[in-house]
């Protein structure tokens, strides 16, 4: 009996022992470096604060997530520094969806003159404040459009670049003009990184329309 239980037990080491070696040896897959929790502060990590400054008056503060999405903030903060998005509208504004900015054309066809990205596609959500990088339908077509999430959509997850959050003046965003394009666009008057410390820019004037005197009004027509 004893002899019949230890052929059995030498059996089942040698059943097992492929098992281990081939568990010691498979190659351990390599770490991937964690995602970052934002940090909501606009006094903290100034390098990585996009800050848009609009025609509606207001300035926005973007957190800047390089854990995230490396590739696609270093091109944000490569054209926020030249001076790209200075004067670009947000052409495509869907209630309750989200606004659409970085087209110098303003017709959503254009780009910058860099090359496209590869997707950084992440496990982080598309919920409100969420600033993600627009794209065609190649996934690998990323270039200078973004976009800031109105309402959550889940259904854009781990198929756009989420790259950064809002975290400071998200009323400002909710109040971007409506439209596909809208009648009377928003425009980021600057864009700029915290760090460079770029004061706000003066505001556009508006032009008045000119005073209608009696002598206007019984001028001679012609």
């Amino acid at each position: 009996m004893l002899k019949t239980s230890l052929a059995f037990a030498a059996a089942a080491l040698t059943a097992f022992a492929p098992l281990t070696a081939t568990a010691q040896d498979a190659e351990v897959p390599a770490a991937r470096a964690p995602f970052q929790p934002i940090n909501y502060s606009v006094q903290e990590d100034s390098e990585n604060i996009l800050l848009l400054d609009l025609s509606n008056g207001e300035r926005v503060a973007i957190r800047l997530m390089p854990s995230w999405a490396p590739n696609h903030v270093e091109r944000i903060k490569t054209l926020a520094r030249a001076g790209f998005y200075d004067g670009v509208i947000f052409h495509r504004v869907i209630d309750g969806f989200m606004a659409q900015t970085g087209d110098p054309t303003g017709t959503g066809q254009g780009s910058s003159e860099l090359p496209d990205l590869e997707e950084e596609f992440n496990i982080m959500p598309h919920v409100r404040g969420t600033v993600s990088m627009a794209r065609a339908a190649d996934e690998d077509s990323a270039n200078s459009q973004f976009f800031i999430v109105f309402y959550p959509r889940f259904n854009l997850d781990k198929r756009y670049t989420n790259f950064g959050r809002v975290i400071s003046n998200m009323a400002a965003v909710d109040a971007i003009n409506r439209g596909e394009p809208p009648q009377d666009p928003t425009r980021i008057l600057q864009a700029s990184i915290a760090a460079d410390n770029r004061p706000v820019p003066a505001a556009p004037r508006i032009m008045a329309d000119p005073e209608v005197t009696a002598d206007d009004l019984n001028a001679p027509i012609g």
